[in-house]
């Protein structure tokens, strides 16, 4: 006669379940949808401040981690600590499970920040910006107008610049609020004659008819200036963030001459995310894995985002292109929005309850 089932202590009950909790949790968020939090205002104001919102990894394919040994539900570190929440001791290949699109033009993708080095590909800290650029497409702008393959871009209908707003008094941050404008998005000039504003053209409109406004001025780079933080560093192109390129963006398979403009333009791709053990350039020439090379096939694609806050935002302006295994996936809808400005009920933006992103 088989003996009765020994029941289960609270204790074992609620180890169990925290570890299917654990569990379920680890394999939604790798497999199917992640939680992201907006802490920048590099997508203002088509994304805020304090909107949440779900990350899709079904649409591109879910990412097969590249480094298996980590703290479930952790990033780069433990909670509340310094410590490492990984090893990478193993690092798989790069693989991707089949998806339901391409990364688009213009969709709001989430990746892994291409620069950030010290980490493996998969636990580089997450950003968020529009991919303006897909591979094969050449990037351009002209006095901050994007054009893409030659023609105007898609323009954000929320997208933001900054202006010089010239005012005949001073101005409380209540002003400002009544416009859409958080306290976060207009800097007073030291001379008190008037307000440097983060906005949309709509509210710089109405701005503009504010008798308080004597003037209102787009900052735009001089088309002759060159910034030194601009991609790609160390070059005489006399590039901006507002006169940019003509830039291609890599395509996977596309074969490239490697002249000195094409080493000035894609060295850092070649030696950062191709996958090779050693880049170099000795006497002039590129050797890869001890190898002189003239010409150079790309393996896999690339992107070139922007942020839709064009005067705001650090992105591939700044630090280049964003390679296809950096792809965590795609924004897709926000489910909370906090402003933090506000206090109890009022925090809630109701108005953004699960509105999709675009």
């Amino acid at each position: 006669m088989s003996q009765p089932k020994k029941k289960k202590s609270p204790t074992r009950e609620w180890v169990d379940a925290l570890v299917f909790a654990v569990v379920a949790a680890s394999l939604i968020r790798w497999l199917l949808l992640e939680p992201f939090t907006i802490p920048t205002a590099s997508m203002e104001k088509s994304l805020l401040v304090g909107d949440f919102l779900f990350v899709s990894k079904m649409h591109y394919g879910t990412r097969i981690p590249k480094t298996p040994l980590q703290v479930p539900l952790t990033h780069q570190k433990i909670w509340g600590t310094d410590l490492p929440s990984y090893s990478d001791a193993i690092q798989l290949p790069y693989y991707r499970l089949p998806g339901f699109s391409d990364v688009e033009r213009y969709d709001v993708v989430v990746f892994n920040y291409p620069v950030e080095f010290q980490y493996p590909p998969d636990l580089k800290t997450n950003y968020i910006k529009r991919a303006v650029g897909i591979p094969g497409d050449v990037i351009e702008i002209k006095s901050a107008e994007l054009f893409i393959n030659g023609e105007s871009a898609m323009k954000p209908e929320e997208m933001q610049f900054s202006y010089d707003v010239i005012t005949s008094r001073p101005l409380n941050a209540d002003f400002f609020m009544e416009y859409g404008v958080n306290p976060e998005s207009f800097l007073a000039f030291t001379d008190g004659s008037g307000y440097l504003v983060f906005a949309t053209e709509e509210v710089i409109s109405r701005l503009e008819s504010s008798p308080v406004v004597t003037s209102v001025n787009k900052r735009i780079e001089r088309a002759d200036f060159r910034d030194p933080a601009i991609y790609p560093a160390n070059t005489n192109y006399k590039w901006n963030r507002d006169h940019y390129g003509p830039l291609k963006v890599p395509a996977a398979g596309e074969t490239i001459q490697l002249t000195q403009e094409n080493l000035e333009k894609y060295f850092l791709v070649i030696e950062k995310y191709e996958g090779h053990d050693s880049v170099v350039m000795q006497d002039g020439a590129l050797m890869i894995d001890g190898q002189k090379v003239e010409n150079y096939t790309f393996k896999q694609d690339y992107y070139f985002m922007m942020g839709d806050n064009r005067h705001d935002s650090l992105d591939s302006r700044f630090w280049g292109f964003v390679p296809e295994d950096h792809i965590v996936g795609k924004a897709w809808f926000l489910w909370l929005s906090l402003d933090k400005y506000e206090s109890m009920f009022n925090k809630i933006r109701w108005s953004r309850f699960f509105k999709g992103i675009e």
